[in-house]
């Protein structure tokens, strides 16, 4: 695949983009915050060597993966994607609390109904 315009990784590294370039399906030059986010946490070479140690249909997915958690963790440098799990988390165990309230409302009423 020729790049007729840099990758966002290749452009932010200020080097050639080759056309074997691991990093150009991943980091398109339209999107160059996606690299430079994950570029801050990961660094270039880990995300060059993470990509070409995985099969080429899990690529995309793990730099989907990476950008969700540089972004994150630019975000909550503490928790990342750790504190949004925990909020759903602990929202499916409010979720949960509710449901079992509503079906005893449910089963009260039902039994009310019945008397």
């Amino acid at each position: 695949m020729s790049h007729s315009t840099r990758c966002a990784a290749c452009k932010s590294l200020r080097r050639r983009c080759r056309k074997d370039c691991v990093l150009a399906p991943y980091f398109p030059p339209t999107n160059p915050q996606r690299f430079a986010c994950v570029h801050k946490i990961f660094g270039a070479s880990n995300i060059t060597k993470m990509l070409e140690q995985l099969p080429l249909h899990l690529r995309a997915v793990a730099a989907d993966c990476m950008s969700f958690e540089a972004s994150s963790r630019v975000e909550d440098p503490v928790y990342g994607s750790v504190g949004i799990i925990s909020q759903l988390q602990e929202q499916i165990i409010e979720a949960q609390s509710e449901l079992v309230k509503t079906k005893s409302e449910i089963a009260f009423h039902n039994a009310q109904q019945q008397l």
